[in-house]
């Protein structure tokens, strides 16, 4: 079986501000987790969890969101990551009853967590339900040699490949045959994984972004299937995109 998205993850320079944001923005509930002597928030579309807030351990670390993929082992996934040109950026941990985790770059940089579920892996962080990601995407310098990568070590097929003119090209790919995200090439600084959360009408959460201190980097074009897409920053600098309609 190939590997999923099952969780996602902001870590911020500025928890309190963040959870203020994306609840005014995507409508988030974010409790306070209960593992102790860790300040964990976790993030609920209505009742389900489908990610996590945490303060960056380091006031210099840029904000981001990073994705997590499900592994059978992630000891074994960490040493084919290095054996593939890949770097570990935080070792191996368990945490009880949640599972055993590593933060590992690609050998284009762009970071990522490896995880073996304490309870199996199954998650309903991604799909297609309001505040719930939606799309996962990667912006590489190489995108054919990315994901040759991620198709050896997580087991990801390409699906329909869209000629974006000079652009170039935009791959989707699957996960057990169910499409997942996409891949291009993108002269961003560094490459990255980049996270659409579904909403609602994408102008008004447009708005929402910009009302809060965010800032839009690509403003609403509509995309296969009939959803409209952005991809913002918000006030801490984190790079995120919404999916949604418009009337």
């Amino acid at each position: 079986m190939a590997s999923h998205f099952i969780w996602y993850e902001l870590m911020t320079g500025d928890l309190d501000a963040a959870i203020a944001f994306y609840s005014h923005v995507v409508g988030w509930d974010v409790r306070r987790g209960d593992n102790p002597g860790m300040d964990y928030r976790m993030i609920h579309a209505g009742e389900t969890a489908v990610g996590g807030m945490m303060a960056a351990p380091d006031a210099g670390m840029p904000s981001a969101w990073t994705g997590y993929v499900n592994v059978a082992d992630t000891d074994a996934e960490v040493a084919a990551f290095e054996a593939a040109g890949g770097k570990v950026c935080w070792p191996a941990n368990t945490l009880e009853g949640v599972g055993r985790m590593a933060m590992v770059a690609d050998p284009q940089g762009a970071l990522i967590y490896v995880m073996t579920p304490a309870m199996g892996g199954q998650s309903d962080a991604f799909s297609n339900a309001g505040g719930h990601c939606g799309w996962n995407e990667y912006h590489a310098r190489d995108w054919e040699a990315a994901f040759a990568f991620y198709a050896g070590r997580l087991g990801w097929e390409k699906d329909v490949a869209m000629d974006m003119g000079p652009m170039g090209t935009y791959q989707v790919f699957t996960a057990d045959g169910v499409q997942t995200g996409g891949m291009m090439n993108n002269p961003l600084p560094q490459p990255a994984w980049l996270f659409y959360f579904n909403t609602t009408d994408i102008d008004q959460a447009s708005d929402r972004i910009t009302g809060n201190g965010g800032v839009i980097q690509l403003p609403p074009m509509q995309v296969p299937g009939g959803r409209w897409a952005l991809v913002a920053r918000d006030p801490q600098g984190a790079m995120f995109g919404l999916l949604g309609t418009r009337a």
